[in-house]
Order: C-alpha cells, then sequence, then structure tokens
C-alpha cells in the first residue's frame, strides 16, 4: 500500500468514527446541560465547594465564577509545582523554579498546556496526576461551560440568565469527561500505553551506558489531554513517545480523542437552540475547513521533491516511522485546528508552507472544529460576523436565530476577534526587538521568526504545541508566553459571556421574506469566508516574513 492511500484510509476511517458518535455524544451533552437533576456525587461536590447549583447566574456573576475558580486553580498548581521537592512521589525532582511553576500553571488552567520543561526530568507523580491531570479535566470543563452559556443566550429571551456556572463545571466533569476517559485509558492501555507508578528504572543497555525512565499514570492523562484538547505530554516527546502513542491504532484514536467533543458540540447546539439544521451548518463549515487543511498538509508533506524527499516517499524528516507522513499530517492539522497542542511529530521540521499551515490554523481562531468549549464559541462568534456583513450588503438590520444583532453585539464580537491577534502580534514584536528573546532562536532568518512567532501564537491560542528549535525555558519566554496564555484564554471569555448575557435579554424577532436563511449552504460558504478573511489576513504579513518566505525560498 502506498504511502499516500494509507495517509486517506486514515482520513476516511477517522470520519466515519467521527460520524458515529456525533449524535448520541451531541444529544448527551444537550441531556446533560438542560437536566434539572443532581447525581449524589454532584451533591457531594456542591456542598463541599459551598455552591448552590440551582440558582441561575446573570453573565457578571457567571464569569465570577469562572475566573475566581481559574484564579484558585493557577494557585494551587503554582503552590503543588513550589513545594515538589517536599511531597511524597516526586520520584526525587526538586521544586520548579517560580518563572516555570507560573507559566505552567497558566498553561493547564488555560487549557494550553504549552511546556517549557521535559516532564520525565522534573514533574514526579503528584505534581503530574494530582496537579496537572487534574486541570486537563476542570480546564475543559469551563470552556464547554462558557460555550454552552452563549448557547442558552440564543435560546432565551427576555432574561439575563445563563445558567450556574458551578452546575456546568461539575456536570461536564462528571457526566462527560471522566466517563469517556475511562473508557479511553484502557483503549489506550490496550494498544500499549503505559499506566503505572513506578519510579526511575534503567531499560536497558546502549551504546555508552544504560538509559532510565520512569514511569506513571501515563494511559490516563493521556486520553484527558486529547479528549479535553489540552496537549500537555508525560513526556517530553508528547505523542511521539511509544509509552503514550504506542502504534498506528493508538495514533487515530488520539485523534478522535481530540475532535470528539468539538464536533459534537455543534449537535448540542442544534439541539439546545431548537434548530438541527442550525448545527448542521456550523458543523458543515468547521468540516469543510478542516478537510480542506488536512488535504492541504497531506499534499505538501507528500510532494514536496529532492532526492531524499523522493526516497523517503515525501518530507519524512522529524516524522515517527510509526505514523508515517499520514498519520503525522493529520495529527498535526488536528492539533492546531483544535486547542490541543499535542504532536506526534516536530513541526519545525515541516516543509515550509506545511509550518504554516499549522500556525494558520491557530491563527484562524482554532474553531474548525477547535478546542473543547472554546470552538464552538468561537464559530458562533464569527456566525455573528458573517450575517453583520450580509447585513451591510443589504441595508438590512442582521439576525442570528432570531436576535438582532446591534451595536452592543458588534463590539462584543470586535473585541472578541481583535484580543488574541493583538496579543500575538504585539509579543511577538517585541521579542524580535529585544536583543536577549532571539538568543533563544536555534535558526536565523525566517524560520528564526517563525519559531517565535509559532510560540506566541501558540500561547495566545491555548494551543501549546511547540515549532521546536526555540528555548522556551527563559524567564523572559516563561512569563511572557504564561501571560500570553492567561490573557488569550479569559479575556475572550469576558466578551463571550457578555455577549450571551445581551442575547439572553433580547425579545425574539419574527423570521420574515428579508431574513437571512443561516441554516443554508450558502451561509456556510458566506461563513468559510468571513473566517478566512477576517483573521487569516490579520495575519498575512507576519506570516509572509516566515513560513511563506521561507516556503517560497526553498
Amino acid at each position: 500500500m502506498s504511502p499516500v492511500l494509507a495517509g486517506v484510509l486514515q482520513l476516511l476511517a477517522l470520519i466515519v468514527a467521527l460520524g458515529l458518535s456525533y449524535r448520541p455524544l451531541g444529544d448527551h451533552m444537550a441531556k446533560v446541560y438542560s437536566s434539572e437533576k443532581h447525581y449524589k456525587p454532584e451533591k457531594w461536590i456542591y456542598k463541599a465547594i459551598g455552591a448552590n447549583p440551582n440558582v441561575e447566574m446573570r453573565w457578571p456573576a457567571y464569569l465570577r465564577g469562572v475566573l475566581a475558580f481559574s484564579a484558585v486553580s493557577v494557585l494551587f498548581l503554582y503552590l503543588l509545582q513550589r513545594l515538589q521537592g517536599s511531597l511524597p512521589g516526586s520520584l526525587g525532582f526538586v521544586s520548579i523554579d517560580p518563572d516555570q511553576a507560573f507559566n505552567t500553571a497558566a498553561s493547564f488552567v488555560a487549557n494550553t498546556n504549552w511546556q517549557s520543561y521535559y516532564g520525565e526530568q522534573a514533574m514526579g507523580h503528584v505534581v503530574q496526576t494530582g496537579g496537572l491531570a487534574v486541570q486537563n479535566f476542570v480546564s475543559a470543563a469551563v470552556g464547554i461551560a462558557v460555550a454552552v452559556a452563549l448557547v442558552r443566550g440564543f435560546a432565551r429571551s427576555r432574561t439575563g440568565e445563563l445558567g450556574n456556572f458551578w452546575a456546568d463545571l461539575v456536570r461536564g466533569t462528571v457526566r462527560i469527561l471522566l466517563p469517556i476517559s475511562v473508557v479511553g485509558a484502557l483503549v489506550l492501555v490496550a494498544c500499549g500505553a503505559i499506566q503505572n507508578f513506578a519510579g526511575i528504572h534503567e531499560v536497558g543497555q546502549f551504546t555508552g551506558g544504560a538509559q532510565q525512565w520512569n514511569g506513571g499514570a501515563v494511559a490516563s492523562q493521556e486520553v484527558i489531554k486529547e479528549l479535553g484538547t489540552n496537549g500537555g505530554g508525560y513526556f517530553n516527546a508528547n505523542s511521539s513517545h511509544p509509552f503514550e502513542n504506542p502504534n498506528g491504532l493508538s495514533n487515530l484514536f488520539e485523534i478522535y480523542l481530540i475532535l470528539v467533543i468539538p464536533f459534537a458540540l455543534t449537535r448540542t447546539f442544534g439541539r439546545m437552540v431548537g434548530s438541527l439544521k442550525q448545527g448542521y451548518a456550523i458543523l458543515a463549515t468547521m468540516a469543510t475547513i478542516w478537510v480542506g487543511f488536512t488535504a492541504l498538509m497531506m499534499w505538501t508533506e507528500f510532494a514536496h521533491h529532492g532526492p531524499a524527499f523522493d526516497l523517503a516517499g515525501g518530507a519524512m524528516e522529524g516524522k515517527e516511522t510509526r505514523f508515517g507522513i499520514g498519520g503525522s499530517s493529520i495529527f498535526a492539522v488536528a492539533t492546531t485546528l483544535t486547542s490541543t497542542g499535542a504532536v506526534n511529530s516536530f513541526h519545525s521540521s515541516y516543509t515550509g508552507f506545511g509550518g504554516g499551515i499549522t500556525m494558520l490554523g491557530m491563527q484562524l481562531g482554532e474553531i474548525a472544529p477547535g478546542g473543547v468549549g472554546s470552538g464552538l464559541y468561537g464559530m458562533l462568534i464569527m456566525a455573528i460576523i458573517a450575517v453583520f456583513l450580509a447585513g451591510l450588503m443589504v441595508g438590512r438590520t442582521p439576525e442570528y436565530l432570531g436576535k438582532k444583532i446591534g451595536t452592543r453585539e458588534i463590539k462584543f464580537a470586535a473585541c472578541y476577534i481583535l484580543v488574541t491577534p493583538a496579543l500575538v502580534l504585539c509579543f511577538t514584536a517585541v521579542a524580535m526587538a529585544l536583543p536577549t528573546p532571539a538568543h533563544s532562536m536555534t535558526n536565523s532568518g525566517a524560520h528564526g521568526f517563525s519559531e517565535i512567532l509559532y510560540a506566541y501564537t501558540s500561547g495566545a491560542n491555548n494551543n501549546g504545541s511547540a515549532f521546536a528549535g526555540l528555548n522556551a525555558d527563559t524567564q523572559w519566554f516563561n512569563t511572557t508566553i504564561g501571560l500570553a496564555m492567561l490573557l488569550g484564554r479569559f479575556l475572550p471569555m469576558v466578551f463571550v459571556l457578555a455577549l450571551a448575557g445581551s442575547l439572553a435579554e433580547q425579545t425574539p424577532v419574527p423570521k420574515t421574506a428579508g431574513t437571512l436563511r443561516t441554516e443554508k449552504p450558502l451561509f456556510t460558504g458566506l461563513l468559510v469566508g468571513t473566517i478566512v478573511i477576517v483573521t487569516g489576513l490579520t495575519y498575512f504579513p507576519a506570516l509572509a516574513l516566515g513560513p511563506l518566505a521561507e516556503g517560497l525560498a526553498a
């Protein structure tokens, strides 16, 4: 079987698996967030944290819950790392330095999982399982909760109430993420991923001496790392490490985990707003971009010419032979079009255009299908922009799902779109202008610029993947990328929840002959064009200095 055919068959198998999961998972999540029943374990949690899950919240209260919970999480994870040297199960590792502890705490709480450390050489069992893995669950649940709050804003009328954050947080964790993770961990163990609390031990004799590895609860952390679109690996090699991702089957399963909830949330959206067709329109938009990016990535990596590329069957540098170009390309697109950040290959070693595709996927806002929750609310923001542009073209006040999109709503949507590019471009510009950050670049010229641009793109978009080649474990990068991750995560949430509150207060507008049919293929095309033009062109000058310049010079 040719490598190209193998890659295409993997993509088709993935599409079939996602299609089979779409309806049952989407309907289940809609029931979870619409139910008034509280399970007994959930009641214990509410009692422990002193929350009343039956009290409805307006958007400022919902936002305060998000920020308060996240702030406490950052503090807890920071202190856990700083005290690691005194904790049992630390495997003899010392406490984490303050700047790196801040960066890691911000990273995992912001659902980014950017890692400027070697996991197997820095973090013991307590920090890995009691700190990082816990945040993988709750940070994902926070993202879904915010998305559901925005959906309620569309579904409700003449009220500013968006639900209860604490109930949404607990339900998302207990009823969605935990059950799937238990099953997923068993699948990964069956594929060969490790799951233990072993200490450091020698694994064999090699040239130059023995090699040492430490064990860990890898499979259980790996599954929520992908399912929650987190991305932080137990080992520095991330999903290219055989303990995390042993073979081609586990590789395809991990890609499935990355995509299944973000895609299924479109059906949850359609179910909650009372129109499955609206969910299908959003799904079609996400799928169009995802398939297009995947096909383009596979083409750039398979078709690159040269004697070495011809002998290897494509651009195999930096890719695992276990996965090949097809499995690596599908994984790379899935992880950068979502907020996952897991990698099974080094993006820095992709072709110039291939590296540009990974960056552009994040710069589009990671909305195809995006992170758990963040992909859906990001896409709905773009849908609002699309109907606004359509309204301008026909001279009509725009409407979406029966809600008027007025000045207030557009301001919130515009602020959401502008925050992340401002963070990425400003931090990149400052880093390139100062002498010290440039010393962390392995390469010079366009590729070196791409290393720094990718780092801040990954951080501000809460992705967490690295281009490789950049030494990010410095005070400058630990601090500035940490700030970019926190601001890139929570500032957009402010505008999302404010928009949700504004929509929930409105009275529904009846459909007329002039109402734009947002469930039709025409709107899907308009939405795809809006995403590419409005967000993609924002980064075009920066891309021209980095991956485009490198690709054209190759």
